[in-house]
């Protein structure tokens, strides 16, 4: 049986895990490796995953036919560079750096010739602070490559600035960061597949935020978009335009976009699955494509088909956060796991006893999938849930719940 080597081992990666270990001896490299991983994988290393060198060794030591990873941006460059290095199929290792760098994505934009929000890129404070005020309004910093929205602040004052800038250059690797305008619009989320360098397969889907702003977190993703057919028709033609532009040639792209009356401007693209589980789980919900065959397909060089359909209904995830303390009592887990509409889920993580800290990032979000036939029905299913899971957290002095919204 031949190897194929896997970087990263959180949640979002089992499934690609459980998928390859039907037909490969897998090797798993990541940071922690837990239980759960134990029975798929043929051997563990255990290393940072930007660490190119020593996992291109490992992958040359293990003769590996293939290398993949999926639902996490930080392995997608070092996934480029040891394929490349060993001649396996991959993105190559220039495109990966454009969908992993958002300053490059935007340069990128511009040399396309294709809308950009007003930005600036910088490792300077008083250059930020100087685009701040010729701008006149809000902007949002980011790391140029962080993940979980680490590192990513609204800024509404000079002061803000000035306090926050250090703390979000602490997340990008080259100490640099983008400080764009903030736009205020809906939010739109595209799904794609990409073969031979064209685009084959999009859906797009809705973006809804939890009320707290501090940690860009999305509460809900929800498949198809609800929004006006115009503005999805312009969408996936603007996403199929940038990845276009961006040279990927075999993949799946995760796509994230916000709206400013009728423009759709790009917030970031990665060259990988959705997270929280869009991945592996809605795509297929909506289109019928086996997402972790797909990605095992093109990472080992065997000819792809695309079998897919559209499977006319509604399918999306519910995250919530758990206050920080300790969890006392979980009641109705057992009817919520019973519920039919109900798939894939993180409820397995949390247990009696549990100690929880402070919710910074989107990182510490639990979350499940909701299959419905209908957009009504979807929202039916999620407030029966919300209706029927109670989880209690003490912090000593107050005991609190679940924190939807």
């Amino acid at each position: 049986m031949e190897k194929l080597m896997i970087i990263g081992a959180g949640d979002f990666q089992l499934p690609l895990v459980e998928k390859a270990a039907e037909s490969f001896k897998v090797i798993i490299v990541a940071p922690s490796i837990d239980e759960r991983f134990e029975k798929y994988a043929y051997k563990k290393y255990y290393h940072d995953v930007r660490d190119l060198d020593s996992i291109l060794k490992i992958a040359k030591d293990e003769g590996v036919v293939g290398v993949i990873t999926d639902q996490t941006d930080i392995p997608v460059r070092t996934v480029a560079y040891v394929a490349e290095k060993l001649g396996l199929p991959g993105i190559g290792y220039e495109t990966s750096k454009i969908f992993t760098d958002k300053s490059l994505m935007r340069e990128k934009l511009e040399e396309a010739r294709l809308r950009t929000i007003p930005y600036v890129t910088t490792d300077s404070l008083e250059e930020a602070v100087s685009f701040y005020k010729k701008l006149g309004s809000a902007v949002i910093i980011k790391p140029l490559d962080t993940q979980g929205s680490r590192g990513v602040y609204k800024i509404d004052s000079e002061e803000k600035l000035r306090a926050l800038f250090d703390e979000a250059k602490q997340f990008s690797t080259n100490g640099k960061v983008i400080v764009e305008k903030y736009i205020t619009g809906g939010e739109v989320v595209i799904e794609a597949v990409t073969v031979g360098g064209e685009v084959k397969e999009q859906i797009c889907g809705d973006t809804i935020y939890f009320d707290d702003k501090k940690t860009f977190s999305a509460k809900k993703r929800i498949f198809p978009s609800g929004c006006d057919e115009k503005i999805v028709k312009s969408s996936l033609e603007f996403n199929k335009k940038i990845i276009e532009a961006f040279g990927l040639n075999n993949g799946i792209t995760h796509g994230e976009y916000i709206l400013d009356g009728d423009e759709v401007y790009l917030i970031e693209i990665a060259a990988r699955g959705g997270g929280v589980f869009i991945s592996s789980d809605l795509i297929h919900e909506e289109t019928g494509l086996e997402t972790e065959q797909f990605l095992i397909d093109i990472a080992t060089g065997k000819e792809v088909t695309l079998n897919t359909e559209n499977k006319n209904q509604v399918a999306g995830y519910r995250a919530f956060y758990l206050p920080k303390g300790k969890v006392t009592k979980i009641e109705g887990l057992e009817e919520t796991l019973a519920f039919p509409f109900i798939r894939r889920h993180q409820f397995d993580k949390i247990h009696l006893g549990m100690e929880l800290g402070e919710n910074v990032n989107k990182t510490s979000r639990f979350a499940f999938i909701i299959v419905a036939e209908n957009h009504e029905k979807w929202r039916e299913y999620e407030s029966k849930v919300k209706d029927t899971l109670k989880i209690t957290v003490s912090d000593g002095e107050n005991e609190n719940g679940i924190i939807w919204e």
